[in-house]
């Protein structure tokens, strides 16, 4: 009988894409959730607290591979030591783990750039965690999400005139697109840090707000806006950016067409 994967994040953006690819492929599934849900449909959720470490332990019973897809911008190299320690015990085999473009290349240094590009320094701690915790392990990097731009982009037009960040550059990749890569590395054997995943095309953020703009039939004056710290300088010089992994295929204009333009 196959062990089912123990997924984090499982409700958020990419994890409730990835459970059913987990499904399709004949895995069951064991989602991990602060939140009691019924389970059913190949997917059991247990109950369980990555920042506390609480029920890690009963979640992990019978597990050989864990997938996890849990990040925030603060907290996540905690959660990680609290998730690797619980794996470790449990002997877990191989855990998956997504990182983003740039987690090494973007200085964390000041009060500013921890505000503004926190999450970047969240996932390199992360990352190290899972590195040198002797749980078998293969780390995936990928860009923003399309999701990510967007809910930025929806934001942002909210003013009537859009701060538009200088120089700021984004190669958007599809959700779905990481999800399946995830899925594959899960059923595979670890395989340390693996290429990474970017989106087919890098844009500035004055053409993905204008995209927004135009999909959503709407006019908005836009003004150029700096942004000070040295994780922003970075920012600009594309450190988030991997124009030779341009792998993804969904691009921005149809992930508009499918999200916005049928909002209309």
């Amino acid at each position: 009988m196959t062990s089912p994967v123990l997924l984090t994040g499982g409700t958020g953006t990419l994890g409730s894409l990835v459970a059913p690819l987990l499904r399709d492929a004949g895995q069951p599934v064991r989602v991990l959730s602060r939140q009691p849900h019924s389970s059913g449909n190949g997917t059991e959720y247990v109950t369980g607290d990555l920042a506390t470490g609480e029920g890690l332990d009963a979640a992990l019973d019978s597990i050989g591979t864990i997938v996890h897809c849990a990040g925030s911008a603060k907290g996540d190299e905690g959660k990680a030591r609290h998730l690797v320690h619980a794996a470790s015990a449990a002997g877990v085999e191989h855990l998956v783990h997504i990182s983003v473009v740039g987690a090494d290349r973007i200085p964390v240094v000041s009060g500013i750039d921890r505000a503004m590009f926190g999450y970047f320094a969240a996932q390199r701690a992360a990352e190290a965690v899972v590195a040198d915790s002797g749980v078998p392990w293969t780390v995936l990097r990928a860009t923003q999400f399309h999701d990510f731009v967007l809910t930025a982009a929806q934001q942002l037009t909210k003013m009537p005139v859009v701060p538009v960040p200088k120089g700021v550059k984004f190669q958007p990749v599809d959700a779905r697109e990481v999800a399946a890569q995830l899925v594959e590395l899960a059923l595979d054997k670890p395989a340390g840090r693996v290429p990474d995943i970017a989106g087919p095309y890098v844009y500035g953020m004055d053409e993905l707000i204008r995209d927004y703009l135009r999909a959503r039939g709407k006019r908005r004056p836009l003004v150029r806006v700096g942004a000070p710290g040295r994780a922003a300088r970075a920012y600009r010089k594309g450190a988030n950016l991997n124009p030779d992994r341009a792998v993804g295929t969904r691009t921005w204009e149809d992930f508009l067409a499918e999200r916005v333009r049928g909002d209309r």
